[in-house]
C-alpha cells in the first residue's frame, strides 16, 4: 500500500470515529502540516465546516458553537504556535465545563527538537486544562491501526462530554506527503470495518439515604437560601423552583443560571439581591441557618461577602453534578456530587413541605421593594447611562432570543439590571475565566444554534476580540451587537486605585476608536444610539435583519460611577427603612 492511501485511511478512521461519536462540527484554520485531518473533514458529508482564520478567534468561536449546543465541538490547527493560540479558549473550555475536541499536527518524531521550522514542543501542550491527551502513532496501515485511529476519536469526544465535561487534546504527528486520496470517497459508509465501542455517559447520583438525612435537615430549618450560580440543564429550572415550594426557601439566581426568563414559576427567583445585600443591617435582618448552592460561582461581589460573613454559623450544602470542587470560598460544610436536576427532585420528594412560607415571603417583599426602587431609579434618568441601557434592552429583547454577556461591567449591569420575564430568553456568557478575550468570537458561534442573538460587550471586550467579526462575515451568521462604549476600562473605576495617580494611563485605557469602521470592514450594518427611543426601536430592528448588526451606545464613565453608587445607596436606604417597619 503506497503512502498516501495508508495517510488517508488512517485519517479517514479517525473522522468516522467522531461520527460515530456523534460529533458533526469542527472548526478549521489553515495550515500545512494539518493538510490530510482538513481535507478529509472537509470531504465528510455528515460533517459542517467552519473555516476560522485565526486560532484564537477559532478556539472561541468552537466553544461558542459548543456552550449553544451543549455538544462537543472540533477543532483543526497546523504546527507550532497556531497551537498555543488555542490555549486562552482551552483554559475557558476547561473551567467553564464546555465539551471541545483539540485536534493540532505535528511534525514526526524524527524531527522534533532539532530545529525543524514550526516546530514545538506540544506534548501535553495545555498541561492540566485538558482531560485528556493522546499523542497518536504516526499512520500505519492494517485493520488493528483504523480501529486505533477510529477508537481514540471514540473516546475523545466521549471523555470531552464525560462526567466532568471539557476539553481533550489529541497531537497527530505526521510525515509528509500530506495531501490525501480523495477518490474514490474516502469513508466506509456501508462497510464500517471493525467493531467499534459505543460510548455511554451518565450521571452522579447520591444514596437515597444520604439525600433522606439532608431532607430531614432541610425540614428543621426554617430560614434557608436556595442559591444558583451558572448552569445551564434544560430541566433544571423547574426542579429547583418545585424544591423551593417544598422548604419555603428563596431562589438568589445569577443571570446564567437560567432562572430569570421562562414560563415556569418564578415566585421564589430573587434578582435584586446584588443591590440589597450591601446593607449590613439587610444582610443580619435576612441571614440563613441553611444555604443549599447549586452551579458556578455567582457573579455578585455582595452575595460572595454576606456568604463570607455568616460561613461559621450556617449549614452551607453545595451541589455539584460533575464531581468537582466548586468552593473557592472555603464555605461548604457538605459536598454533594450528583446531578443538580436529580438531585432537587429527589430532594423535593423526601422533605417535609413547609406550611409557613413566611421567610420566603419576606425576601420576596425586600426583593419586590428594590426593584420598585431601581424602576423608578431608571426613569429618572434620561441620559445615556449604561445600567439604564441593560435595563430598556431587558425589556425590548424578544421572545426566545439569547443574550450573550460581556465580563467586566456587562455582566454585572445584567445581574442589577435583568429581572425575571416570561419571554424565555437564554442568558450566556464566559464565566469559567472571566476574560475578556474571545467573547466576539464566542458569541458568533453561539449564533449559530441561537437566533436571534444578541451580544452585550462592553468596548475594550469588542476591541480585543474585534477581528473574531470575520467568522460572522464569512459564514452569514447574524449576530446583533449591543457595544457599551465609555472609551476604556469602565470597571475599574469601581475598585479602590480608581483615584490614585496614573489612573486613566494604566487603567482607563481609552482607545478614541471609531467602531463604525469595524462594522464597514466586516460587511454589517451600524447604529449609533443617542437616546432612548432610538435603543428600542434599534434593538427590534435588529431582530429581523440579516447578518452582522451593531449597535453602539456611547456613555460616560464617571457618570455612570455615580449612577451605580446613586442606586446602590438609595435601595439600601430604602430597603432598611422598609425592613425596620416591617419589625414594629
Amino acid at each position: 500500500m503506497n503512502w498516501q492511501k495508508t495517510l488517508t485511511e488512517y485519517a479517514a478512521g479517525f473522522i468516522e470515529g467522531l461520527v460515530q461519536a456523534r460529533v458533526d462540527e469542527v472548526v478549521i484554520s489553515p495550515g500545512s502540516r494539518s493538510t490530510p485531518l482538513a481535507m478529509l473533514l472537509a470531504e465528510h458529508q455528515d460533517m459542517k465546516v467552519y473555516m476560522n482564520i485565526d486560532e484564537r478567534s477559532a478556539a472561541f468561536f468552537a466553544l461558542g458553537l459548543a456552550k449553544a449546543s451543549r455538544r462537543p465541538v472540533c477543532l483543526l490547527c497546523t504546527s507550532g504556535t497556531a497551537a498555543a493560540n488555542y490555549f486562552p479558549a482551552v483554559i475557558e473550555a476547561s473551567l467553564s465545563r464546555v465539551p471541545l475536541i483539540v485536534l493540532t499536527a505535528d511534525r514526526p518524531h524524527e524531527l522534533r527538537d532539532v530545529g525543524a521550522p514550526q516546530a514545538i514542543d506540544q506534548l501535553h501542550l495545555y498541561g492540566r486544562y485538558v482531560r485528556w491527551f493522546a499523542d497518536m502513532a504516526l499512520p500505519e496501515t492494517g485493520e488493528d491501526m483504523i480501529k486505533y485511529a477510529k477508537t481514540a476519536a471514540i473516546r475523545a469526544a466521549s471523555v470531552s462530554r464525560g462526567l466532568l465535561p471539557g476539553p481533550v487534546h489529541v497531537n497527530f504527528p505526521l510525515r509528509e506527503p500530506l495531501v490525501p486520496l480523495l477518490e474514490p470517497y474516502p469513508f466506509n459508509e456501508k462497510n464500517p470495518g471493525p467493531t467499534l465501542p459505543f460510548s455511554t455517559e451518565g450521571h452522579l447520583q447520591v444514596p437515597l439515604e444520604i439525600c433522606r438525612e439532608i431532607a430531614e435537615k432541610c425540614s428543621s430549618y426554617e430560614k434557608g437560601l436556595i442559591i444558583c450560580g451558572t448552569i445551564d440543564q434544560k430541566k433544571f429550572p423547574e426542579a429547583v423552583v418545585e424544591l423551593a415550594k417544598t422548604l419555603g426557601y428563596p431562589i438568589l439566581a445569577d443571570p446564567l443560571s437560567q432562572l430569570r426568563s421562562g414560563s415556569f414559576d418564578k415566585k421564589a427567583v430573587i434578582d435584586c439581591y446584588d443591590t440589597f445585600l450591601r446593607s449590613n443591617f439587610v444582610k443580619e435582618r435576612l441571614k440563613p441557618d441553611i444555604i443549599i448552592q447549586f452551579g458556578g460561582q455567582p457573579v455578585s461581589k455582595p452575595l460572595s461577602l454576606f456568604l463570607k460573613t455568616i460561613r461559621q454559623s450556617v449549614e452551607h450544602i453545595i451541589v455539584d453534578g460533575n464531581g468537582g470542587w466548586r468552593d473557592p470560598y472555603r464555605l461548604s460544610t457538605h459536598m454533594v456530587h450528583s446531578n443538580e436536576t436529580v438531585f432537587c427532585r429527589q430532594l423535593q420528594e423526601l422533605a417535609e413541605k413547609k406550611q409557613s412560607q413566611s421567610w420566603s415571603d419576606l425576601w420576596t417583599r425586600v426583593n419586590d421593594q428594590a426593584k420598585s426602587v431601581i424602576h423608578s431609579f431608571m426613569e429618572s434618568i434620561s441620559d445615556m447611562e449604561e445600567g439604564k441601557a441593560v435595563y430598556l434592552m431587558s425589556h425590548v429583547l424578544p421572545p426566545e432570543s439569547t443574550l450573550f454577556i460581556g465580563n467586566s461591567m456587562p455582566i454585572r449591569d445584567v445581574d442589577t439590571f435583568f429581572h425575571t420575564n416570561e419571554n424565555n430568553i437564554r442568558l450566556m456568557g464566559n464565566r469559567g475565566a472571566n476574560g475578556i478575550d474571545g467573547v466576539v468570537s464566542a458569541a458568533v458561534g453561539a449564533a449559530v444554534h441561537e437566533r436571534p442573538l444578541f451580544l452585550l460587550i462592553g468596548d475594550l471586550s469588542f476591541f480585543h476580540d474585534m477581528n473574531g467579526l470575520l467568522a460572522a462575515k464569512l459564514h452569514k451568521i447574524n449576530i446583533n451587537i449591543i457595544l457599551l462604549n465609555n472609551d476604556g476600562g469602565g470597571i475599574f473605576s469601581h475598585l479602590p486605585q480608581a483615584g490614585e495617580k496614573d489612573f486613566e494611563l494604566i487603567f482607563g485605557t481609552p482607545t478614541g476608536l471609531n467602531y463604525e469602521y469595524a462594522a464597514m470592514l466586516y460587511n454589517g450594518q451600524y447604529t449609533k444610539v443617542l437616546d432612548w427611543e432610538d435603543l428600542d426601536l434599534s434593538i427590534r430592528e435588529a431582530a429581523s435583519n440579516e447578518g452582522l448588526n451593531i449597535i453602539e451606545i456611547p456613555t460616560d464613565r464617571t457618570r455612570n460611577l455615580d449612577v451605580h453608587r446613586a442606586l446602590w445607596e438609595q435601595v439600601s436606604q430604602e430597603i432598611n427603612k422598609y425592613l425596620r417597619s416591617d419589625e414594629q
